[in-house]
C-alpha cells in the first residue's frame, strides 16, 4: 500500500484512499458528474493528488491550472476551462478572489506550515474569505463513496502557450486496446512498478510529472512531492526516503552538478536505479556528467502534451549516440517532412511528425481549429525539428518556430546552446533570432554565469568562433542574472525575443 509524503504531510495509503472517498462523496453532492470538469490550482500538495484521483473516480476531468500564473492568465483559464468546481490553496486565491466567475463553487486547501514556509507564506495568506469551504472541513463531513469508478480519463493539461494563449488538451475516452498499451508504454517509459520509491520534485500542472506521480499512487510503495525544489534537500531525500525512482528536467541535473564536489558526495545515492529526465532537451556535455555521477540509470523521453511520449533512450543507447532522444516507443509511428510534407530519409532535417496508437486523439478546447491545423494525414505535426540514423534512433535540431534563417542559411540554435554549455562559468543560455538588414535575421544569445563567475560577451564570443563557423557565432552576446522560465525550467525565449521584434515592425 502507498505511502505519500507531499507538502509537507506524510499520510498511509489507507487513510489516503479513504480521503479520496470522501471526496468523491462530497464532488458527487456538488454535481460533479462524468465528463464535467474540476479545476485544481494548487502546489504539489496531498489534497492536489486527492482531488485528482477523486475527480478520475467520478468519470470528470482534473484541469491542472498552472499555479505560477497571473491573475489574468487564471481568469483566461476558468473562463477556458469552465469547470463546475475550483479547488485551490489559500494564498493563491486571495490573489485571484477577484476574477473566480461567481457561480463557481470553490475549495479552499490550507497550505501546511512547512509548505508555508517553503513558499514564505505569511499568516494572512494560509486563511480564508468567508463563505469558502475549507478543505479538511469539508472532507471531514462527508461519508466514504460507494460510487463505483467511472472510467478515468487523462487530467487536462494547459500548454505553455509560448506562441500564443495557453491551450486546453482535452482527450476523448480511450478504448480498452488503447488503456492496455499505454499501459504497456508507461511502464517502459516511467519505469514504476511495484516497489517502486518514487520522487516527483516537479509541478503536477506538467504532463509528465502528473502522470508518473498518478502512476505512483497506484503502482508504488512511496511517493514524495517536496514542498519546493532545492539542489542539495534533493539528495537529502533520495537517501532520506531511499528514492529508487526519481523524475527532473535539465535545469534540476544543472543545478545539482553546481553544487560543491563535498555535498555532492555526502548523501547516499545508492538506492537509485531509474532516472527519467524529459522537458526539454538536455546539453550533451550535462548528461554526460549526471551518468558519470550516477551511473547508467539516466533514461529520456522526447514527447509532447499532444502527442504523449514519442521516443524512448536509455542511458547506455545515448552514450554509445549522444545527443539521440532514441527510437519510437511502441505504437508511435513517426515521419520526418521537408516544407511540402515529403517524407525525408536519414539525416535529413525536417518536422517530425507523428501517430501515437496508444492514446485516444484530443481537441484543444474551445479550439477545435488550432487542432485540425496540426494534423497531416494521419500524422501530427509537432513542430520539432529533426533527423533519424541509418539505425532509426532520432535526433532533434531545435524548435521550427526557433530556427533562424540568416542570409538563406539555416541556423540551429540549440547547437550554439550546446557549445556555449561548454564554457567555464555558463549556468544557461538563450539563443535567437534577431532583425538584421542585411541578412534578414542576426543570432542573439542571452546567457546566464553561475554564481560568483564573471563573463563578458566579447570572451564569450572570442569561445565559440573556435568551435563554430563564424556565421553560427551570436552578432549580440548580453548577460543576464537569471534568464526567464517556465516553472519546468523551459527557458521563455519569447520574452527575450519580442523587444527586438517590436522595434523592427515586424515578426520575422
Amino acid at each position: 500500500m502507498i505511502e505519500l509524503v507531499a507538502g509537507g504531510r506524510h499520510i498511509r495509503g489507507t487513510d489516503f484512499h479513504e480521503r479520496v472517498l470522501r471526496a468523491v462523496n462530497g464532488l458527487s453532492l456538488l454535481s460533479v458528474h462524468a465528463g464535467d470538469r474540476v479545476a485544481i490550482l494548487m502546489r504539489n500538495d496531498l489534497p492536489q493528488l486527492e482531488a485528482t484521483l477523486a475527480i478520475q473516480h467520478l468519470g470528470a476531468y482534473p484541469v491542472q491550472l498552472n499555479w505560477h500564473a497571473k491573475p489574468d492568465e487564471i481568469e483566461y483559464l476558468l473562463l477556458d476551462a469552465k469547470p463546475k468546481v475550483l479547488i485551490v490553496h489559500s494564498d493563491l486565491l486571495g490573489e485571484c478572489s477577484t476574477i473566480v466567475p461567481q457561480h463557481l463553487h470553490v475549495l479552499g486547501v490550507l497550505p501546511s506550515s512547512s509548505l508555508a514556509a517553503a513558499h514564505g507564506l505569511t499568516p494572512r495568506e494560509r486563511t480564508l474569505p468567508p463563505g469558502i469551504a475549507e478543505w479538511e472541513a469539508w472532507l471531514a463531513a462527508q461519508s466514504p463513496s460507494r460510487l463505483p469508478p467511472k472510467p478515468a480519463v487523462e487530467s487536462i493539461i494547459y500548454t505553455s502557450g509560448t506562441t500564443g494563449r495557453p491551450k486546453g488538451v482535452h482527450r476523448s475516452q480511450p478504448t480498452s486496446e488503447q488503456v492496455e498499451s499505454t499501459e504497456r508504454m508507461r511502464a517502459t517509459v516511467f519505469g514504476v512498478d511495484a516497489g517502486a520509491r518514487v520522487l516527483v520534485p516537479a509541478p503536477l500542472y506538467h504532463t509528465a510529472p502528473n502522470f508518473l506521480a498518478l502512476r505512483a499512487v497506484r503502482k508504488a510503495e512511496l511517493l514524495a512531492l517536496p514542498e519546493r525544489f532545492d539542489a542539495e534537500a534533493l539528495l537529502r531525500d533520495i537517501e532520506r526516503f531511499r528514492i529508487t525512482h526519481l523524475y527532473a528536467v535539465p535545469t534540476i541535473f544543472a543545478r545539482l552538478l553546481n553544487l560543491a564536489a563535498e555535498i555532492r558526495a555526502r548523501y547516499d545515492l545508492s538506492s537509485l536505479r531509474f532516472v527519467l529526465h524529459a522537458g526539454g532537451p538536455c546539453p550533451p556535455s550535462i548528461k554526460r556528467a549526471m551518468i558519470e555521477w550516477w551511473g547508467p540509470i539516466i533514461h529520456e523521453y522526447y514527447g509532447s502534451t499532444e502527442a504523449g511520449p514519442i521516443t524512448f533512450v536509455r542511458a547506455h543507447e545515448w552514450l554509445e549516440r549522444p545527443g539521440s532522444v532514441g527510437r519510437p516507443v511502441d505504437g508511435v509511428h513517426i515521419e520526418v517532412h521537408d516544407e511540402l510534407g515529403r517524407v525525408l530519409g536519414a539525416g535529413e532535417i525536417g518536422e517530425l511528425c507523428v501517430r501515437n496508437e496508444n492514446y485516444a486523439d484530443f481537441t484543444y478546447l474551445n479550439r477545435p481549429q488550432d487542432r485540425a491545423e496540426l494534423q497531416r494525414g494521419s500524422l501530427m505535426l509537432t513542430g520539432d525539428l529533426g533527423y533519424r540514423d541509418q539505425d532509426g534512433y532520432y535526433f532533434l535540431c531545435d524548435r521550427k518556430k526557433d530556427l533562424v534563417i540568416s542570409g538563406g542559411v539555416n541556423v540551429y540554435p540549440a547547437e550554439v546552446e550546446a557549445v556555449l554549455q561548454q564554457l567555464e562559468g555558463v549556468a544557461d543560455s538563450a539563443v535567437f533570432g534577431i532583425p538584421d538588414q542585411e541578412f534578414g535575421e542576426a543570432l542573439a544569445a542571452v546567457v546566464e554565469p553561475l554564481p560568483d563567475y564573471s563573463l563578458a560577451g566579447q570572451d564569450i564570443r572570442a569561445f565559440l568562433k573556435t568551435r563554430l563557423p563564424t556565421f553560427k557565432v551570436p552578432r549580440l552576446v548580453e548577460i543576464t542574472a537569471a534568464l526567464p522560465r517556465e516553472a519546468s525550467g523551459k527557458i521563455r525565449k519569447r520574452i527575450l525575443r519580442e523587444p527586438y521584434w517590436r522595434e523592427a515592425g515586424r515578426a520575422i
